[in-house]
């Protein structure tokens, strides 16, 4: 995991603030700069998310900071700051993009190139350096935009008025400018990642990013549905050099990851939808299907809209000590309760492949009769990258002869 990747901070910013409490996700130690970087706010300013960001330049940090502060009308408005940190000279931060998040904001995945924001008319694309610490910054921004939007904050108002004092405050190098700038048409590719922290990186590390970019760069541009898992290996051996064995799990994984970033969430029922993580954080494509109710099937992944749809929560990890079968009743409950109200559920977990499938099998063995078989085959159909893990699928088997014996 890349150090310094995304930190959550509780108090204000400021040199005379107090000493400001920080939270890390995976992230190593707090780096050092990060306190210059909050000495250029405002005290009475809260700094909810600080994500690294991949830069273009190899003696240049980028930081998107998630700030936020009460109104007048002691009402929360929050913004976007874009920091900058040269490595020489050392300590030196500066400002070099400042965004209101407006009631119009729209955050959406750009797939493989992290997530784009369009508000007001403009445009930007964050690249964080790590996919953890992209999922803390979509947290953080979309329940931000749920205030504005509740709070009706209308582009031109004379809301967000404070932000002054930052736009004032713009000091960035022009070529820092221009990167906060950059990539606003969605048919531009982007350049590979670079490797971050290189010099703190194992050799497995590199091996392991090298494969990971190639992976997503061949999937990316081939016929999924008639090209082999075989075919894509032979293609990345061009590429890249790896021991076939050391390296077969990532390789799989990385594979199943990449495929669930590509395929929407799946329709199996004219109310349910399958789904992943990226599925169940995007706000416009759940309101665009219809979806009014959210199964999460995970222990790791926060309710993304908690004030906008209903939400009931497994908390089981993939693994053969999960108890998945002692959840199937309550879960197919939950489905039904959409069903009866005219609406959609979404199931998702991680990468909708094992657990949120079983879920859904499980549904349909008890809500239409089939057998093991028959749903396994049918949701397999609807969605190609299904594949419940062999202790999910002995689950489902037990739940078979207890509906039978019902």
């Amino acid at each position: 995991m890349v150090k310094g990747a995304a930190l959550f901070l509780q108090q204000g910013g400021g040199a005379n603030c107090p000493k400001t409490q920080t939270h890390q996700e995976n992230a190593g130690d707090l780096p050092q700069h990060l306190q210059v970087m909050l000495n250029t706010l405002r005290c009475e300013d809260r700094v909810k998310l600080a994500v690294r960001l991949e830069s273009s330049w190899s003696d240049h940090v980028r930081y998107m900071v998630a700030v936020d502060t009460n109104s007048h009308q002691d009402k929360e408005e929050s913004i976007l700051v874009g920091m900058d940190f040269t490595v020489c000279p050392s300590k030196s931060c500066s400002i070099g993009m400042v965004l209101p998040l407006w009631s119009d904001t729209k955050i959406n995945l750009e797939v493989l190139r992290g997530f784009s924001i369009r508000t007001a008319g403009r445009f930007h694309i964050f690249k964080p350096v790590s996919v953890q610490a992209m999922w803390s910054a979509l947290q953080v921004l979309h329940k931000a935009c749920e205030v504005s939007r509740r709070y009706n904050y209308v582009p031109g108002s004379t809301t967000f008025s404070w932000i002054s004092f930052y736009e004032s405050r713009i000091s960035s190098k022009q070529s820092c400018v221009n990167e906060w700038n950059t990539m606003s048409n969605l048919e531009t590719p982007r350049p590979e990642s670079p490797v971050m922290f290189s010099d703190q990186l194992t050799k497995r590390e590199r091996t392991e990013s090298l494969i990971r970019t190639k992976l997503q760069s061949i999937m990316m541009f081939q016929d999924l549905e008639n090209v082999t898992s075989k075919e894509i290996l032979n293609e990345l051996e061009q590429h890249v050099s790896w021991n076939q064995r050391e390296y077969k799990e990532f390789i799989d994984n990385e594979m199943l990851l990449i495929l669930s970033q590509i395929y929407k969430a799946t329709l199996i029922f004219d109310y349910l939808y399958l789904g992943t993580e990226w599925d169940a954080s995007n706000l416009e494509e759940l309101r665009e299907c219809g979806i009014g109710y959210i199964l999460n099937m995970t222990p790791e992944i926060d309710n993304f809209f908690p004030e906008v749809f209903c939400y009931y929560n497994v908390h089981v990890f993939d693994d053969e000590s999960a108890d998945l079968l002692a959840h199937w009743n309550e879960t197919h409950n939950f489905i039904m309760r959409a069903k009866e109200n005219n609406s959609k559920c979404l199931v998702h977990c991680k990468m909708g492949v094992s657990c949120s499938v079983s879920t859904v099998i499980a549904y349909a063995m008890k809500e239409y009769g089939w057998s093991l078989e028959k749903a396994c085959n049918f949701v397999k159909m609807k969605r190609i990258i299904a594949q419940p893990s062999a202790a999910f699928m002995k689950k489902l088997a037990d739940y078979e002869g207890i509906l039978e014996a019902r």
